[in-house]
Formats: C-alpha cells, sequence, structure tokens
C-alpha cells in the first residue's frame, strides 16, 4: 500500500484477545451518527465489551485474558 500527505491511508488491525486499532485519516461516529471526538491519529476499539471509555479501549480485555488463565 502506498500513500502521500495529500491521501493518507487508514489501517485497521484487529488483535488476538485485544483491541482493534484504527491508524491514519478516518472520522469514529456514534449510533446517531455524531461525531466522538478522538486526539489521535491511533485509536484502540474495544472489542470486549467492558471498556469503561467505550467505544474506546481501555485495556480492560488484558485483566480479562489473566483472569481466564488462572
Amino acid at each position: 500500500m502506498t500513500t502521500n500527505a495529500e491521501d493518507p491511508a487508514t489501517v485497521i488491525r484487529a488483535y488476538p484477545d485485544g483491541p482493534i486499532l484504527v491508524r491514519g485519516d478516518f472520522e469514529l461516529l456514534d449510533e446517531d451518527g455524531n461525531p466522538v471526538p478522538t486526539e489521535r491519529r491511533t485509536i484502540a476499539l474495544c472489542r470486549c465489551g467492558r471498556s469503561a471509555i467505550a467505544p474506546l479501549c481501555d485495556g480492560t480485555h488484558a485483566v480479562l485474558t489473566r483472569h481466564n488463565r488462572d
């Protein structure tokens, strides 16, 4: 994939037992279509459903994964 400053690419990557990372140029919308403020060009979206800052990831999945291994 090639990119340039005028046309930055958006990359979305799902991590096993972790979040979905979104990098690049994107707009995050809530269920009503309203923009969700983001301060970075990379965000982590929660997949475990337990984040206190949903839809963004707060790392809770790591605690859940460790707990399930014990």
